[in-house]
């Protein structure tokens, strides 16, 4: 069980054992990722006594699942996540990034254009994402089971990300963001699709999409405005580019 608090208190207990979990309120909050492992079958019972109205967003994965995950780590990956999931009640906690953040409020306010299968698989996506993005937090975390190579390497790639994020308004070039994370372009450019599946510049390119179809279904931009927003010169461009992720046109989405 994954729980991404971003708002108020929240207090539950599995099998007798209490778990409180405190993200602030509206006016100073500070988000809280918090991850259980229920390992048996159990009573989970939740309880109302916060204050602040409830931000948050729970999903859940089963074990087959994991079960593939692990497969595919290496030995010292696989050792971390089998000693976690194999301990009933075995919790983990921390600060989220930006990503993390993002991907929690794109599951509590999906596209509306979105219907159907598309809003399954969108929700799908970005529960999968957060459950990555925990679970590589968790490894880095156990550092001592890591290799310090792979460490580095992580930590380099998550700032990174994150400045990404917060500069989608700049002109991002490989040797600005690597400057401002500390490292070299050559490594950044060679651990970022390791740790998270794509380039740096097809993360720049998915984010800046994300942005555009945010603007197109939040403020109903012009088409023209929301392909200059996601990097793109050329209208017919960015329609196909913005197809081929979201399988819906610019059009579709706009308010």
């Amino acid at each position: 069980m994954l729980m991404v608090l971003l708002q108020g208190a929240q207090h539950f207990v599995v099998d007798e054992r209490h778990f409180e979990i405190d993200a602030g309120t509206e006016e100073a909050s500070s988000p809280v990722v918090f991850m259980l492992n229920v390992a048996k079958d159990s009573r989970l019972r939740f309880f109302n006594d916060s204050r602040t109205p409830l931000r948050k967003v729970m999903i859940s994965a089963p074990l087959p699942w994991l079960q593939r995950l692990f497969d595919t780590q290496g030995e010292a990956q696989k050792s971390v996540l089998q000693s976690f999931f194999s301990q009933h009640l075995a919790h983990f906690s921390f600060e989220p990034g930006q990503h993390i953040v993002q991907s929690a409020q794109k599951i509590m306010h999906p596209p509306p254009a979105l219907e159907g299968e598309l809003s399954s698989l969108y929700l799908r996506a970005q529960g999968l994402d957060l459950m990555w993005q925990s679970l590589l937090t968790m490894l880095a975390d156990r550092k001592e089971h890591l290799p310090a190579p792979t460490l580095m390497s992580l930590r380099y790639c998550e700032r990174a990300r994150d400045f990404v994020i917060g500069n989608l308004d700049r002109e991002l070039t490989i040797g600005l963001i690597a400057r401002e994370v500390g490292c070299s372009a050559s490594t950044l450019q060679r651990h970022f699709k390791t740790h998270f599946g794509m380039t740096v510049f097809d993360f720049i390119r998915q984010k800046r999409l994300e942005a555009a179809r945010t603007a197109l279904a939040d403020d109903g931009i012009p088409i023209s405005h929301a392909a200059h927003l996601a990097g793109y010169n050329n209208i017919s461009s960015f329609t196909t580019a913005f197809r081929r992720a979201y399988g819906v046109t610019p059009k579709q989405v706009r308010v």
